[in-house]
């Protein structure tokens, strides 16, 4: 039985870590990123980038900071020795956790980290799209030429190294294993949020540092892409949407299962084989050169041919139908009209055409695949029915 008839203690007490855990990512990849940044920034007419805290950051540093009101920076020359611009009393934690070599520009609570970025640079600065206005307008008021460093960073981001694949497949493949765990506790009356809390425990279990996020949703919840405020109580003969995802090394699992607690209707049935023949079209679209947007259009396709739609209204799909994945959990390119970024080996995406049945139940099965010479790879297989969430 792969729905209920289990519990969360006898799950968790056989949960152990990741047996054969992907390699993190290596000194010379991390070399290789700062000289395509380099090149991409001198190419851009600029002579440096400034890259935040964050998930690029981290790319490109390692260092697994998010961003704060106070200044942490990658400053980036086109040529010379790389420069981390942070606060003083941060200097342990940062060379504990730096991965490439760069010299320390410190600066003290009553002292403008931007007046040192603004020495450092002797040109146009490039800065990370994902920068706070408030830094880069007070960067703007040190009198720096600045421009925009998304081209940069996400031309970095965008392809997928053997290693990114390695890390993002291992955090996929815990995930989905969770998912599994999940459907066997269930059973009537069972509350949403123990269903949340069991699968934050599973994910630590199995070696991540537990869920990044987790939606839980039943019945009527199902209708609403991120769900309905408060707990739910999971009833017989109800539709079951579980999505959540896990880190490892920072790179994002985010997969979904839709499927039936006992017995639904027809109804649910019929919009359950429209989903998952939506995914499987934009599966199947997928071909290095083709643009991001096609995606999309095949899946809506499949939902205008059976009267859905069309566009984003309901009932449909009323969102795109993927994103990026990788460091960040939504990154360049997107799956949607308008995104005419050419699909090329090494991208990976979520594969999510969700239907929506306003004021009654919604379906999104969601996996995530990775473009290859010959057009797409899995890294987790779809959900083969309704009754059976997993193989």
């Amino acid at each position: 039985m792969t729905i209920g008839g289990s519990t969360a203690a006898d799950e968790l007490a056989t949960l152990t870590p990741w047996a054969n855990p992907a390699p993190r990512i290596a000194g010379a990849e991390r070399t290789a990123r700062l000289d395509k940044a380099r090149a991409l920034t001198e190419a851009a007419g600029a002579d440096a980038i400034l890259i935040g805290a964050g998930a690029s950051l981290r790319y490109f540093a390692g260092v697994p900071w998010g961003a704060t009101e106070r200044l942490v920076a990658l400053l980036l020359p086109v040529d010379g020795t790389p420069i981390l611009i942070c606060p003083r009393f941060e200097q342990g934690s940062l060379e504990a956790a730096v991965e490439i070599g760069a010299d320390l520009r410190l600066w003290e609570e009553d002292e403008s980290p931007y007046a040192l970025v603004a020495d450092a640079v002797s040109g146009r600065l490039l800065l990370d799209p994902q920068l706070p206005y408030g830094m880069a307008t007070a960067l703007a008021a040190t009198g720096l030429d600045l421009g925009d460093g998304a081209s940069v960073i996400d031309a970095c981001r965008i392809i997928k190294s053997l290693a990114e694949l390695a890390l993002l497949s291992q955090a996929k493949a815990m995930t989905l294993e969770i998912q599994r765990r999940a459907a066997r506790i269930l059973h009537p009356g069972i509350a949403a949020s123990a269903v949340i809390r069991f699968i934050d425990e599973a994910h630590r279990a199995i070696g991540s540092s537990g869920s990044y996020f987790c939606a839980v949703q039943f019945g009527l919840a199902t209708a609403f892409p991120h769900g309905l405020p408060g707990d739910q109580y999971l009833e017989e003969d109800q539709l079951v949407l579980i999505d959540t995802g896990c880190q490892v090394e920072g790179y994002h699992s985010d997969i979904t299962r839709t499927y039936a607690f006992g017995q639904v209707g027809d109804d649910a049935r019929a919009i359950w084989d429209i989903e998952h023949e939506a995914q499987a079209a934009a599966f199947d679209a997928v071909s290095p050169g083709v643009p991001c947007e096609a995606i999309d259009a095949a899946a809506r396709i499949v939902l205008e041919k059976a009267g859905l739609g069309p566009d984003y209204r309901l009932p449909g799909l009323p969102h795109r139908t993927g994103h990026g994945i990788g460091l960040s959990i939504h990154e360049p390119a997107y799956l949607v009209r308008g995104d005419r970024t050419p699909l090329a080996p090494g991208m990976c995406f979520s594969n999510e055409p969700m239907i929506v049945i306003p004021d009654r139940f919604g379906i999104r099965l969601e996996d995530h695949f990775h473009v290859t010479e010959g057009g797409a790879a899995w890294f987790t297989e779809p959900q083969p029915s309704i009754d059976r969430p997993f193989g």
